[in-house]
């Protein structure tokens, strides 16, 4: 059983390219589904051995440790991804964990800023600074091009095209997209070019980074996600705003401004258009609009006929 799963993290790694943090959360989901068995079953030392009236104890004792919906659901994928690889490299006759009932998850909506709110995070870092014109050049990116925290990391300076202002992204599973910064991400990544200094003897990994730390290194996600909370307290902007926020600004901005939810899915690198709708509620003030303005029967453009009395003002 735990060769199987070395070998299934491993199949992750080199043929799905599958990031670090997502190899870590499946060797969480593993251990957790080990330690029951273990616990609770007994040691099961082959894939072919795991019985659906086990995985079902397993779904029941998560329930029972109240666990978040999400996690269960997670879980659930990751076996039934783990058994499938199983049944593909003979290590099992059946996925006894495609019968399994995921719980019905309600999906949150996106915490995102206003147009105001995202102006006075931008203008937050100190121009005076190199450190200040870093981190205006991320936030800036961040929104611009609405990237994850881990899509911007892994920038390198050559993949930005200063003649076209694109930049060549690399999102989950190593898919490349293009993806068009504007004026002012771009101006904010002029100056800190001129600014950045990197490590001398700088290793593999950090050369030719984007951004850099204070010791010339590649900077990481949480150097991010720390950098952010310093201009949240700053600003006094909701301490629920995170990197990802700025991506969610990006899409509910794009529709709030009458961009398609193809386009927009293509601006995010979404592989289905499901997981871009989750943005469409905020284009309820738009369409609202929209209808008020082109339809005749509308209030704003209706005109009360002989013996019919006007809506009442509000």
């Amino acid at each position: 059983m735990y060769a199987a799963i070395d070998g299934f993290l491993r199949y992750l790694k080199i043929e799905r390219n599958a990031s670090e943090l997502t190899l870590k959360s499946y060797s969480e989901d593993f251990g957790s589904l080990l330690d029951y068995f273990r616990d609770r079953v007994g040691d099961i030392v082959d894939p072919a051995e795991v019985q659906i009236p086990q995985l079902r104890g397993y779904v029941a004792y998560l329930h029972e440790c109240d666990y978040a919906r999400t996690t269960i659901a997670r879980r659930l994928a990751s076996l039934r991804s783990f058994f499938r690889y199983c049944q593909r490299e003979g290590l099992a006759s059946s996925n006894p964990a495609k019968v399994l009932r995921t719980p019905r998850v309600g999906r949150k909506l996106p915490h995102f800023l206003t147009t105001e709110q995202i102006t006075k995070l931008l203008e937050a870092p100190p121009a005076n600074q190199d450190e200040g014109l870093r981190d205006r050049a991320i936030l800036e990116t961040l929104y611009s091009a609405g990237l994850r925290v881990a899509e911007l990391v892994g920038l390198n300076v050559d993949h930005w095209d200063q003649d076209a202002n694109i930049i060549r992204v690399f999102g989950k599973g190593k898919k490349e997209r293009i993806a068009p910064i504007g004026r002012f991400a771009a101006q904010a990544l002029y100056r800190w070019l001129e600014v950045r200094k990197e490590a001398p003897g700088a290793g593999p990994k950090d050369q030719g980074a984007l951004f850099l730390n204070r010791f010339g290194t590649r900077l990481t996600t949480r150097s991010i996600g720390r950098m952010l909370e310093k201009y949240l307290m700053l600003t006094g902007l909701d301490k629920l705003t995170t990197p990802h926020t700025l991506r969610h600004s990006f899409a509910t901005h794009l529709l709030d401004g009458g961009a398609d939810l193809r386009s927009v899915q293509e601006l995010l690198g979404h592989k289905s258009l499901t997981t871009t709708q989750i943005y469409t509620h905020v284009s309820t003030k738009r369409l609202k609009d929209t209808y008020e303005n082109a339809h005749p029967h509308a209030a704003k453009n209706h005109r009360p006929g002989r013996g019919e009395r006007p809506p009442a003002e509000k």
